[in-house]
């Protein structure tokens, strides 16, 4: 059971800002003191470079980043090493894409996705398909933006080498059916590839339950800090994958008739020098969100989004776009009122949302609409705040937003 004000306190963002609600936790979540201390540690007692240096500072840190390593082996359930360091989601997405164009696809081969994806999770493969003749198709999703297996399986034939989708999306929040989904997936021999980012902060993720090839996702978005991010992959699949950055640390040797060779994995991943710091946050990030459990996080959040989407629900003023769904974000607009107006309107009264397309610039065809006000919440936020939020929007207007303006 998560005591959620005690939790709050672990969170100097609160007491620096007593009168503002944030709800834009699919953007970016606010720091525990904790990650604030482990990164700050690494300034204040004498940073140095990783796996460079012979000196006890250097070994110091060499432990540490090696150590995060572990930690998320154990938030994932997969092996160090198949657990690679990237600057965020973004990063991770596209590398996934690269190998996959690279090492296991060909002209022809089809990869199915679906219109709920993040830009991240599109473009790559909207770029391989002009490049490199790799087609994309997209599974059939519900007004919500959920999967049916029945659907996917309609989609799926034997030119589908793999299936490419987030397993929580970030605008509608549809939890799609990952576990089912990769068996399908497997049993036409094809790879099943998840965007995590909105999913992985949230709740649990066993990725040898769930026996997914590849896992991206950020740490800015799960309480650590910004510019860093964590790609797993099954390990003889990330053997195989070739690298998209060359230089420094990845390399085993080259010579200047430009032969090269490679680390194993998953240190050819990571050319040049890290983000050292960012990984000591992410890996006090998840002991953090483990300590306080994740099931708890899923089942607490789970139940504020409800209360949540019951008032929300009741506003004639306000459209509502997924209030079936059960994890994620909550979208809606206001009737006849541009969605920037609405995020205005309720910046105006100390409530933090994001309004616009949210990186899913494809959704909108579903949708009907091509800009949503999205309200995420997260484990720090309370009932007290969803409140004084409805509250605000049952005043929502024309005349009211023009006022912030004018």
């Amino acid at each position: 059971m998560l005591d959620v004000e005690k939790v709050r306190k672990d969170f100097p963002f609160f007491s620096n800002n007593p009168d503002l609600i944030y709800f834009d936790n699919a953007a970016t979540t606010q720091k525990p003191q904790a990650v604030i201390d482990a990164v700050t540690d690494f300034y204040t007692t004498g940073a140095a470079n990783v796996h460079r240096g012979d000196y006890p500072l250097s070994l110091h840190w060499d432990e540490k980043f090696d150590g995060t390593r572990e930690i998320i082996g154990r938030f994932l359930n997969c092996q160090p090493n198949e657990v690679v360091y990237t600057g965020g989601s973004t990063h991770s997405l596209n590398q996934i894409a690269y190998g996959l164009e690279k090492n296991f696809l060909k002209a022809g081969d089809v990869v199915l996705t679906t219109v709920n994806e993040h830009a991240s999770n599109l473009m790559p493969y909207f770029r391989m398909a002009k490049e490199a003749g790799i087609q994309f198709e997209f599974i059939p999703i519900d007004d919500q933006g959920n999967i049916h297996m029945e659907d996917a399986k309609k989609a799926m034939h034997e030119g589908v080498k793999a299936i490419v989708i987030a397993s929580l999306t970030n605008v509608l929040g549809a939890s799609q059916p990952v576990k089912e989904l990769a068996a399908l997936a497997h049993e036409n021999g094809a790879l099943m590839v998840v965007d995590g980012t909105a999913s992985v902060p949230h709740g649990p993720t066993d990725v040898r339950d769930l026996d997914i090839d590849f896992l991206g996702f950020a740490g800015h978005k799960m309480c650590g800090p910004g510019g860093i991010g964590i790609l797993y992959g099954k390990y003889e699949l990330l053997q195989k994958m070739d690298p998209v950055f060359l230089g420094g640390s990845m390399n085993s040797r080259f010579n200047v008739c430009g032969d090269m060779s490679f680390q194993a994995a998953p240190d050819k991943f990571e050319a040049g020098t890290p983000n050292i710091e960012g990984v000591i946050g992410l890996g006090a990030a998840a002991e953090y969100l483990m300590g306080l459990g994740m099931q708890n996080i899923a089942d607490y959040e789970r139940e504020l989004r409800q209360y949540a989407a019951d008032q929300i629900s009741q506003l004639d003023n306000i459209i509502f776009y997924n209030p079936d769904n059960v994890d994620g974000p909550i979208a809606i607009n206001g009737k006849d009122i541009p969605a920037q107006d609405t995020g205005s309107y309720l910046a105006a009264n100390n409530i933090c949302v994001r309004s616009g397309n949210h990186c899913a610039k494809v959704l909108h065809e579903k949708i009907g609409t091509d800009s949503t006000v999205r309200l995420s919440l997260y484990f720090y936020n309370t009932k007290a705040e969803v409140d004084r939020t409805v509250e605000v929007l049952k005043d929502l207007s024309i005349e009211n937003t023009l006022n912030v303006f004018f």
